[in-house]
């Protein structure tokens, strides 16, 4: 009898013991109910259902589980879980949050679970998802998100679970979900999809992915009009096609005698469903640089938005495609990239442009392209179109001074100001 009641004596203490060796010198709240579950190693601190307005204080810093969901919190400050480094789980769903503040998350690296549905968030902190790279559950849902940016989720490859549904996101950018790639469940749903072509992605990946996609019925279309309400799926047909381009030369040189400045013309035609824009890129051995569409307007002005000052004088893009290069010399050897772009994809075309000095002609590569050449060669003053694999070689020739005649003039007296000569050559990549 002793020892029993002995045994029942050491009940309370024993149960203060066990609670004391779980928090040490930690602390719960008291609001909270904080419990150690030693066969897992897992320290829950659930503060579910308590009224509460903001994150409480004084939260175990070995917690590995935190629970404030069904709650009023309505932000979250960058110092919320400064010192939950341990934290593999936080539930946060059925609450009033609407801001969230940088850095919030970025410091809790060892999370795989985060679930903030049911909430009325409009800027989530994107940037800190780049921290959680063991991240494998992530509930955005039912929230009031406009828009996820392309690299959201670039360096979550283990996440298995993404929520988005009931959301506002009208519009997914093409990759959004690449770098997922063990990625099993996608939700989407009760979304205003805008299915204009640049859905068309997202359409034919619903079709061809092996991701599990609940409710596909409930992924519609909310725009354009004559779609609204249909589901985004192999039913609804877009019209849509993908650029196709081409890159051409010019020239008008007629006899081929150059003055003292030479100017070289690159014509890019595209087509594509919606019409694509053109963008140029230049890679030279000196710089690098890329011109957003035309830089000059009809009336000769430049339009410097969206190109920079180092285009200017050098390149010149009109806005029916074509490209003019003032004054060539070495310095703008290179290559050359004509990039269609629409809201479905991108195409490019591109040309090596080289020259080659008087003093080292190389009259018998010349002849060997020349002659392999011949099946193709057009009239200098026709367009000629230039496929992907090819370039244009370009080389200048300064005149052999001639004997002198027996009046005493030259021969090349009529051309005394000509500088340089101009051979047009196609020749394949190798």
């Amino acid at each position: 009898m002793a020892s029993a009641k002995g045994g029942e004596a050491m009940g309370p203490w024993f149960c203060l013991l066990a609670a004391l060796l779980f928090m040490g010198t930690q602390s719960c709240p008291e609001v909270c109910n904080c419990v150690a579950k030693k066969k897992y190693g897992r320290h829950i601190a659930d503060c579910s259902y308590r009224e509460l307005q903001a994150v409480p204080l004084g939260l175990p810093s070995n917690a590995t589980t935190l629970t404030l969901s069904v709650n009023h919190i309505t932000s979250l400050q960058a110092d919320s879980f400064v010192d939950l480094t341990d934290l593999q789980a936080l539930w946060l769903s059925y609450n009033e949050i609407g801001a969230i503040a940088d850095g919030t998350f970025a410091f809790l690296v060892q999370l795989r679970a985060i679930d903030v549905s049911y909430n009325q968030i409009v800027d989530f902190p994107w940037g800190d998802l780049s921290n959680l790279t063991t991240l494998q559950l992530l509930k955005l849902s039912s929230n009031r998100l406009e828009k996820v940016p392309p690299e959201a989720f670039r360096t979550l490859k283990d996440l298995r679970s993404l929520w988005l549904s009931g959301n506002k996101l009208a519009v997914l950018s093409e990759g959004t979900f690449d770098s997922m790639l063990l990625l099993s469940q996608l939700q989407i749903n009760h979304n205003p999809f805008n299915c204009s072509c640049k859905a068309w992605w997202l359409k034919r990946w619903l079709e061809d992915t092996s991701v599990s996609v609940p409710e596909k019925e409930s992924i519609t279309c909310a725009a354009p009009d004559k779609l609204k309400g249909l589901i985004l799926g192999r039913s609804l047909k877009l019209d849509c096609m993908i650029p196709s381009v081409q890159l051409a030369y010019h020239s008008s040189l007629g006899n081929s005698v150059l003055h003292d400045r030479l100017i070289l013309r690159l014509h890019c035609s595209a087509v594509g469903k919606p019409p694509p824009e053109i963008r140029w890129k230049i890679q030279t051995s000196t710089q690098n640089v890329v011109i957003n569409g035309p830089n000059v307007g009809e009336g000769g002005n430049w339009l410097s938005e969206g190109n920079s000052e180092q285009s200017k004088g050098r390149f010149l893009v009109f806005k029916n495609g074509s490209m003019a290069i003032s004054e060539f010399s070495k310095e703008d050897e290179g290559i050359y990239t004509c990039q269609a772009l629409n809201d479905v994809g991108s195409r490019e075309a591109s040309v090596n442009v080289a020259l080659a000095g008087s003093e080292n002609p190389a009259e018998g590569f010349l002849q060997n392209n020349i002659q392999a050449s011949k099946p193709r060669t057009k009239a200098c003053d026709k367009e000629e179109l230039l496929k992907p694999d090819e370039k244009v070689v370009l080389i200048y020739l300064t005149p052999i001074a001639p004997k002198a005649s027996s009046n005493g003039g030259t021969l090349w007296e009529s051309w005394a100001w000509a500088r340089l000569f101009l051979v047009l050559l196609l020749a394949l990549y190798s």
